[in-house]
């Protein structure tokens, strides 16, 4: 049975990741900085006042539009997309979230048997009775799933044994103002520990790549704090 660690990352889908040489490791200035900057020179077409954009002034025009005059919805021209590694509890909750895009792992088509294999996530502060309890009853589930296949049942049947715990891979494409509701709501001490695993992180590499949409976002706030903030 094989343990692997969940996370969550942003990448640039133009360059998919290193599947092309053209790769480009996302930074603020190759991709958070332009996307700002794009935010602003849609924005400013409402004033027809696009000929005031410079190099920096994306900045000024963020924070007085967006944050003090509160019109978020200029930032929903732009989008990132996010891979995540959870387990099917996890991914089950994030797909509850509207006005995104999602492709799942199917495990109707998969057959674990085969390529991939299945793969667990251990969910973290388990006692060590409570830990073995896990590994034998998911190692239950994973002889099962096996047991099935090999009977010729076919994988969206077999499916039907597998626990929560399979680990998945999750693609997300939210525009920039969902992605503030996203972290307001799932990076709160309120959400489901595993669920925060992957997404302070996330939120901290959010932080340092887009400039001020998402620096006033503190991690395991109250979730009533946090619906407080600008979204």
């Amino acid at each position: 049975m094989e343990i692997v660690e969940p996370y969550a990352k942003m990448y640039d889908i133009a360059t998919m990741e290193g599947r092309y040489p053209h790769q480009l490791q996302v930074t603020k200035e190759n991709f958070g900085i332009p996307m700002l900057q794009a935010v602003e020179l849609i924005a400013r077409v409402s004033h027809r006042s696009e000929d005031s954009v410079t190099k920096d002034s994306w900045d000024k025009f963020i924070r007085s539009v967006v944050l003090q005059h509160g019109d978020w919805s200029v930032t929903e021209h732009c989008v990132v997309t996010v891979e995540a590694y959870v387990d099917r509890g996890i991914t089950h909750e994030w797909v509850r979230h509207r006005l995104g895009a999602y492709t799942q792992e199917s495990t109707r088509f998969v057959n674990y048997t085969k390529k991939i294999g299945l793969k667990f996530i251990k969910p973290e502060g388990l006692s060590e009775i409570a830990e073995l309890e896990w590994f034998d009853h998911t190692r239950f589930s994973e002889e099962g799933y096996n047991s099935l296949i090999g009977l010729s049942v076919t994988p969206q049947i077999a499916r039907s044994v597998l626990p929560n715990a399979l680990a998945s891979k999750l693609i997300v494409t939210y525009n920039l103002r969902m992605w503030r509701h996203f972290f307001l709501m799932r990076t709160t001490k309120e959400a489901h520990p595993q669920m925060r695993q992957v997404t302070i992180p996330l939120l901290e590499q959010f932080q340092s790549v887009i400039p001020i949409l998402y620096e006033d976002i503190i991690p395991n706030a109250r979730q009533v704090d946090n619906l407080r903030l600008p979204r």
